[in-house]
Parts: structure tokens; sequence; C-alpha cells
């Protein structure tokens, strides 16, 4: 089927596509009018106007792209808040809020490589948009449908006035800031080039020592994810800083294309996925701030997140993933924190949104007021709740829809029984497939709402179990 011809879906957090392939002026110009229209049929009453936020990140054309959408939209009869510059997409989650928007169109494709671009949409309460939102949108572009032809009027904004603002008074942003200028902390930020740039030297002052900054749509032929294989050269800026500086504590903090996503690298240069970060962030948050509310996490996320929120007497709620799921759940009760295991987290104090840049702000207020490296802050959490975590995850591309198709229906005729030589004990179905193995070591298996991957997840009590549980996988699938 030509590209043209084929229906656009919305994935787990947007619709992406590689430019000038799937992804092109004239399949925006579909999405674009008919994405504002549902957000007018779903919160034109509540919100009484017909605003939307348009943004984008720094990727190959986002701003072509953004300034595109902005005139298509206006076309349809909508009021255009358009961008001035590059921003954070929580930035733009929070100028919906803040302004009290329909919602937001932001032109980004988050972590996948550069020849990707897509659109997120995002709510008048300043999140991800429902499934019935993204159904309905996806519904629609088959249909006529009937748009109010006045033409609105477009205004544009500083997208980081309102929102860093708004994250300075969620810490206790002086004792950060002293921390660093003093030099009781270094803080080293990886801003793989994306959208966090500038970001927390903007929040914290020039002693932020930031690597990456400067734009690269193809992101030195990688992508803008914060994993370990594309942050090498990071990781050894923070080994080479401890054996020149053995005292005192260091930090590096790494976010993804549009700096929805984040991880860290303690001060021995190992690395930290959200994996770690959020047990940390929920003992933080509980004990210093004496926060309180539900924990959400993703079906994906570590046994220690229970373990940790259980330790302060804090109640579990489990989604499937995508942080949309999280999103929904933050309408609906009263929520500390949310995260999912691909370095999404997200706070109900704040926007029902992942932000990276107030988890970094977060994180940073935990290691100044505990006095511990990120490292050794991990290490006492596994003593305090007796568990020992390793972790790691594997992305294996597929070549096309029928290997998909088949290793689904491999899972559905024949459940997998053992598992690297260890019995299967349960599995969870909410979102692939979860199986529980008799060490209590898990294995998951699930295929990308983003893009063509199938990802392999895994967690045991040592990094060698882990490896050769995710070996295993990777034969049984090819």
């Amino acid at each position: 089927m030509p590209v043209a011809n084929r229906p656009i879906k919305f994935g787990t957090d947007g619709w992406r596509g590689v430019i000038g392939d799937e992804f092109t002026f004239e399949r925006v110009a579909l999405v674009a009018p008919v994405a504002a229209q549902v957000l007018l049929n779903t919160y034109g009453e509540m919100v009484g106007n017909r605003t939307i936020i348009v943004g984008h990140d720094r990727r190959f054309m986002a701003e072509d792209f953004a300034q595109f959408v902005a005139q298509i939209v206006t076309d349809a009869g909508f009021d255009v808040v358009l961008t001035e510059a590059f921003a954070p997409t929580p930035a733009f989650s929070w100028a919906a809020k803040a302004q009290n928007a329909l919602g937001a169109l932001v032109i980004t494709a988050s972590h996948n490589p550069g020849k990707y671009l897509g659109l997120k949409v995002k709510s008048c309460f300043g999140g991800s948009v429902p499934s019935e939102v993204t159904k309905e949108i996806e519904s629609l572009l088959t249909q006529e449908v009937s748009l109010n032809r006045e033409k609105g009027k477009i205004e544009s904004f500083d997208p980081w006035h309102s929102y860093t603002q708004g994250l300075e008074g969620k810490v206790n942003i002086a004792k950060i800031r002293d921390a660093i200028s003093s030099g009781k902390l270094t803080l080293f930020t990886d801003a793989m080039h994306g959208a966090s740039a500038g970001g927390l030297g903007m929040l914290l002052g020039d002693k932020v020592q930031e690597i990456n900054s400067n734009r690269d749509p193809l992101f030195e032929g990688g992508a803008p994810e914060p994993l370990p294989k594309y942050i090498s050269k990071f990781i050894d800026v923070i080994k080479n800083h401890r054996k020149a500086n053995p005292e005192g504590l260091s930090v590096g903090l790494v976010f993804d294309g549009d700096c929805d996503r984040i991880a860290a690298v303690d001060g021995n240069g190992n690395f930290l996925s959200s994996q770690i970060l959020i047990p940390i962030l929920i003992d933080h948050l509980t004990q210093r701030r004496e926060f309180t509310g539900e924990i959400v996490k993703t079906v994906s996320g570590s046994d220690l997140i229970p373990l940790v929120a259980k330790l302060h007497n804090l109640d579990l709620y489990e989604t499937p993933v995508g942080y949309k799921y999280i999103a929904d759940r933050m309408l609906d009760a009263k929520v500390l924190l949310g995260g999912e295991e691909s370095g999404g987290i997200g706070y109900g104090s704040h926007i029902p949104e992942r932000d990276a840049l107030l988890s970094a702000l977060y994180v940073l207020e935990a290691i100044v007021e505990s006095g511990m490296d990120l490292g050794d802050y991990y290490s006492h959490l596994q003593k305090e709740v007796n568990f020992n975590s390793a972790y790691d995850r594997i992305d294996l591309p597929l070549s096309g829809m029928e290997v998909r198709e088949r290793l689904l229906q491999q899972l559905q005729k024949e459940p997998l029984k053992e598992i690297a030589g260890k019995k299967v004990v349960d599995c969870k179905t909410i979102d692939g497939y979860k199986f529980r193995l008799d060490d209590d070591s898990w294995l998951m298996i699930r295929f990308s709402g983003t893009e063509p991957v199938l990802r392999l997840y895994c967690e045991a009590s040592t990094l060698d179990d882990v490896h050769k549980t995710l070996n295993w996988a990777k034969n049984w699938a090819e």
C-alpha cells in the first residue's frame, strides 16, 4: 500500500512517521485541523474558547511544521498561540493549562531517531489526551468534517518564562543553587541535542556543565534517548571528573529529545534509569517533603517501586505502558507520582504530564538534602526493603508486520511455560506479556506503540541473570 494511502495511527504517545515519507505536509494538513476539532468537541464547553497552543522541539524542519500547523488550524477557525522557540513538550502542556486553551499540538518525535517527526496532542488539563480522543481523531480522518471557516488569529509566546517560574516554585531552588555555586555539588547535563538545552542553566545558573546542547537533527547518528548506548561520552566525562575530584558530590542528568524523559549517571559513572530514580523520588518526596498520594506505575515498572511505596504506606496503581494511562489516573485520583520504565515521571502536584526538568530538580533536591550520591541512595533503599534489583531492556527492530503477527500468534497458541531454565508461575497481559518466573524475576515481551520494534524487559536479582534471560528471549524472538 502506498504510504500516502496508509491510515494514520496514533500510538502510545501521538502520531509519528519518517519525514517526507509518512510524515508530510500533506498528511499533517489532514491531521491538524481534525485534532483541533476533536479538542473543541471534547473540551470546548469546559474552556469556552477556540485557542490551541502550537509548539515544537529541535528536530529537522520542526519549526516549519509548527508554523504550517498554526496556519492550517487558523484556516479552520481556531486561534493559535504559536511558540517563539523550541521548548520541552511539558512546557507546552503547561501553557495549555495556564492559558486555559483547548490543548496543545506539539511537533516532536520525542526519543526516535532523526529521520522521524511527529505530532503529540495535549489536553486542556496539561497532559496527554486519553485514547478515546486519539481514536476519534483517527476515525474522523476518513470522514468529511465540517470545520468553521472563519479564519482565526495567530499570536506568539515565550514558552520558557511561565514554565520555569512554575518549576522554581516546586522545589527548594535556593538550596540547590547554593550547592552548585559553592561547589558542594557538581552537575553535568546531557541535552542530547534536544529541547532541554539551556533549561537547567536557566534555572540553576552558569555552573551547570552541559554537553550536546547544540542543535544536531541527526543526533550524532543515534537517537536522543537516555540509554547507556547513546551516552558513553557523557559517562566518561563523569568518570574522569571523579578521578580528578574523588571528594564531593557529582551527578549527571540526561534528557531525551523533547525533555519529557530522564535518566541519571551517579558520581561513579553508573547509569541509573527511571526504574531506580522513581523509588528514590518516592522516598525523598515522602520522607523530606511529606508528600502523600497514590503511586502509579506502568506494568513494565520495577518491583522496587511497590516495595518503597509500601515502606511509606502509599497505595499503588498499575497501568498499561504509555504515559496517557498515568495521566488519566492523575485526573481521577490523588496521585503523588506516576512513572514509567522509559524515563517519564510526573507529579500530581504539577500537571498530569511527565516532566524531565521537574524530575531533575527533585533528584537534585534529594541529593542535596540527603547528602548522598545517587548510587549510595539506591543501595540504601535496596537494603531498607531487602530487595536486590537489576534491570535492562533490549529493543529488536521488526522487518515487517508479518513478523509481529507471527510472534503474537506464537505467544497466544503456545504460551511460554519455561524461560531460560526457570518455570513461569504467572503471566500478566495488561499490555504485552509479563511472565513472572519461579525465582521472582520477570520477563516482559511487548510491541512498541510508537515504532516497529519488539521490546524485551527483564528484572532479576543480578545483571548476569537479566542478560541471560534477555538473550534467551532474543533467541526465541528470532
